[in-house]
């Protein structure tokens, strides 16, 4: 049930408790940066983005121009990272929940300009208990936590990061599993259903708790992604899309045809997605992509030179996709003819290892630039998605295992 104003409401199968050129430091009489930021701040001639990077023993923060290391925060366990959807701030995935990890780049939009600022990256006092911290997604201003060990679902405004710590606003799904969760843009939860066992859907309910729409024909329901306002939720046989209160299935080509991993655009109608077939295997590699047009409802499949893992799809600022194939090219998609429009070299051929912690070339797209982590060398290449080119390669003194990078 929902508790507002003590007030219970049942909501049957989802249970949600609201519970300049040159760098100066600031001048008294410049702009000041935003709330929460270092005094020793400096407005610099433009955005500066960074580059957040795990490896086995901690995280390190990047100058993601020069590769010079910011901090290195020794920290225990497997880490992963996640998007705070603030273009600063990365959410640090953890044994026990989430920290927030302040990359120290950030840029004040003013209507016409904007005012961009550097200072210290540091971990934040902003944190997230969670027994089994899983999918963070960062869409229509907010940011929304699923903890896959106990249905909890976190939300928060990411903006309201630079000020030390959001309020945030708690739901709790009926049951716990591997799941996924976001606010639409009404603040109308939508979240997966599913339990220990296995995952059938997804409900869309009112703050109040009122059910505006809900699907189950989606077995192993997994991931998300948005184009524009239309939600996508992968299936072992298909996708869910969903738009305001219609939830439309479409289905895969065959009778198992699992979509679990999706790479959405902000304005274009296309959303790509992975696609496996062996519903036995310990660790399928695939070679085809998915590619489904929101407009109409429509799947199409595109067959690749080499086959990628689960962190290789991508986005480019046009609504082009990105793949990272082990052949080591990146290879670039027009998703309007569903064809392979470039591809290029990038890293040494690769293979997936079985296990999903393990490090592996990965693809991190900011703005106009794709940066391609190459663990066997301890590298991070910079690649011009205008030219297609390799433009730069980062030495790194440890092995990349995850990478997020922000804009500055």
């Amino acid at each position: 049930m929902l508790i507002r104003s003590g007030v219970p409401v049942v909501l049957g199968a989802l249970v949600l408790a609201a519970c300049g050129a040159e760098q100066s430091t600031r001048p008294s009489s410049s702009p000041s940066p935003s709330a929460g930021a270092s005094a020793a701040a400096t407005e610099v001639d433009g955005p500066r983005p960074r580059l957040a990077m795990t490896y086995d023993g901690g995280v390190l923060v990047l100058d993601a121009r020069t590769g010079e290391v910011l901090l290195d925060e020794e920290r225990e366990g497997f880490l992963r990272l996640n998007p705070a959807g603030d273009g600063r701030h990365v959410l640090v995935s953890g044994a026990g929940g989430l920290t927030a990890l302040d990359t120290g780049a950030w840029t004040d939009e003013h209507g016409d300009h904007g005012h961009s600022w550097t200072g210290e990256p540091r971990v934040t006092g902003f944190r997230i208990e969670a027994e089994e911290p899983g999918h963070v997604v960062a869409h229509h201003g907010r940011t929304t936590v699923f903890d896959d060990g106990t249905g909890a679902i976190t939300a928060f405004d990411p903006a309201d990061l630079a000020d030390g710590t959001p309020e945030v606003e708690t739901f709790r799904a009926a049951e716990a599993h591997h799941g996924v969760a976001v606010q639409d843009g009404h603040g109308n939860p939508m979240m997966t259903v599913g339990d220990e066992e296995s995952r059938s859907g997804i409900r869309v309910v009112t703050a109040a708790g009122n059910e505006l729409a809900s699907s189950d024909e989606c077995p192993g329901v997994h991931g998300e992604a948005f184009a524009g306002d239309v939600a996508l939720f992968g299936c072992e046989d298909g996708v869910l899309l969903v738009d305001g209160r219609e939830v439309t299935k479409i289905a895969s080509p065959d009778p198992y045809g699992r979509i679990g991993n999706q790479a959405g655009h902000d304005t274009s109608p296309y959303v790509l997605g992975d696609y496996k077939v062996d519903a036995d295997a310990e660790l399928e590699r695939p070679t085809r992509v998915s590619l489904i047009d929101t407009r109409d409802a429509s799947l199409r499949l595109l067959d690749l030179p080499a086959s990628y893992s689960f962190r290789s799809l991508g986005r480019t600022p046009d609504g082009d996709a990105l793949v990272l194939g082990t052949d080591g090219a990146l290879h670039v998609i027009d998703v309007a003819a569903a064809r392979l429009s470039a591809s290029v070299p990038v890293v040494a051929a690769w293979r997936e290892p079985k296990d999903w912690q393990q490090p592996r070339p990965l693809l991190e797209v900011v703005g106009s630039t794709a940066y391609v982590t190459e663990p066997a060398t301890r590298q991070v290449h910079v690649v011009d998605l205008a030219s297609h080119r390799v433009v730069d390669s980062i030495e790194l003194p440890q092995v990349p295992v995850e990478l997020r990078g922000v804009s500055g």
